[in-house]
């Protein structure tokens, strides 16, 4: 069992992980993200997320409203892991690899 500090310091690191991934919030146990890209750029982004999401395992919701993709990694568990972080952090290598930097 993990003790308070444990969970803590893992927690700390995982808001400072991120931190470092601009545009992400999190909303209690679920990560979020919204961007700007036309539909075939989300055809392409959504193609490579499902590779990545089949990678770890996880499942994120993928949705197409005015010309924005929304993105949602839900934590089943009840508690963000460095599992859900390290999607995000490959969808957003595949959102500037799609979209470039804009």
């Amino acid at each position: 069992m993990r003790s308070r500090r444990q969970r803590a310091a893992r927690s700390d690191y995982l808001s400072d992980a991120l931190a470092l991934l601009g545009g992400w919030t999190r909303d209690g146990v679920q990560l979020k993200r919204v961007l700007v890209c036309d539909d075939s750029e989300h055809a392409a982004l959504t193609e490579r997320i499902k590779v990545a999401a089949d990678t770890l395992r996880i499942r994120p919701t993928i949705r197409r409203l005015d010309g924005h993709t929304q993105i949602s990694v839900d934590a089943p568990d009840g508690a963000i892991t460095d599992g859900e972080v390290t999607l995000a952090a490959r969808i957003e290598d595949a959102y500037r690899t799609v979209v470039g930097r804009r």
